[in-house]
């Protein structure tokens, strides 16, 4: 399929129903921090706790049933996994997770609960890409992957549709940006809107604005932000898109990441992966003023942190 602004409406009228139309929260005290107005769009309150639910679900329901009759399979740090196994239940289809070490414990047991097989790997990108063609070899399972997916791009740019949908008037809505489905789908969703996308990135998982910034799509940089969401390097046909369309990204360090999460949890009550509060950060940085809209991308905080 052709990722355009068609198909993340045809996307919306696929998962209606199977997902949580999440609410858009603000706080004078978060508005002040950021020198204009801010609307949150929360998708931590999403199904298994993060937006990956939407590209997760439109990814099964655009495929054909027969190719999904070995189940699916994928790798992720959590998200995508949980949304994937969540998604697999609810349409009676068997999930596989491959999940790094070090992967936030809240987010593996959430996998674990809507039924999904979970595999144990490595740390790094090229350890998951093993472990998973391992499963495929054994199973014969469909591969969905996390983010570099026409379908799985589709479905994630509907959170920008009902953001602007539900606040009208937005100059901009600023993404997270790690393996970049959810900016490349938020950028094709509201092009020619008049509404901005902006990127927000660590700048310990900086490889998205370095890849920009050169032309030249960049491998991940070592995992140590506490933005764990992030740490893996912009997909391919994620590159493409915002390089096309010029995507702007801002970068912030691990202190104001943490200052973010803390004033977003405190004042919208809500849990914030660190992920979701780097737009946050970034707003308060560059304080862009005017009628901005961010995307919570998710809010599965492991409890004892």
């Amino acid at each position: 399929m052709t990722v355009d602004r068609t198909a993340v409406l045809a996307a919306a009228r696929r998962i209606e129903g199977h997902i949580r139309y999440t609410p858009v929260r603000r706080h004078d005290a978060l508005d002040r921090l950021a020198g204009g107005e801010v609307f949150f769009k929360c998708e931590n309150l999403q199904v298994a706790g993060a937006f990956k639910a939407r590209g997760a679900m439109h990814a099964l329901l655009c495929t054909d049933r027969s190719t999904l009759v070995h189940g699916v399979a994928t790798h992720s740090s959590g998200n995508h996994g949980a949304a994937l196994a969540f998604a697999a239940a609810r349409l009676g289809i068997a999930a596989h997770v491959v999940v790094p070490a070090g992967a936030n414990p809240r987010k593996r047991e959430a996998i674990r609960q809507f039924g999904a097989t979970v595999v144990d790997c490595g740390p790094t990108l090229a350890e998951r890409e093993a472990a998973l063609a391992g499963i495929v070899e054994q199973t014969g399972a469909h591969i969905v992957p996390p983010y570099d997916d026409d379908r799985i791009i589709a479905g994630q740019g509907t959170a920008a549709l009902e953001l602007v949908a539900d606040v009208p008037g937005l100059s901009a809505v600023w993404v997270p940006v790690g393996g970049g489905g959810l900016v490349a789908g938020c950028v094709v969703a509201l092009a020619g809107s008049g509404v901005t996308v902006v990127g927000a990135e660590p700048e310990l998982a900086g490889d998205a604005a370095l890849s920009l910034r050169t032309g030249i799509r960049q491998p991940p940089f070592p995992p140590r932000t506490i933005a764990d969401g992030l740490r893996t390097s912009l997909g391919e046909r994620n590159f493409a898109i915002c390089r096309d369309h010029k995507l702007a990204i801002h970068l912030v360090t691990e202190t104001a990441i943490e200052e973010a999460q803390a004033q977003l949890t405190r004042y919208l009550s809500l849990p914030v992966e660190p992920s979701s509060a780097v737009p946050f950060a970034a707003v308060c940085a560059i304080r862009p003023g005017g009628r901005v809209g961010i995307i919570l991308s998710g809010g599965n905080v492991d409890a004892s942190s």
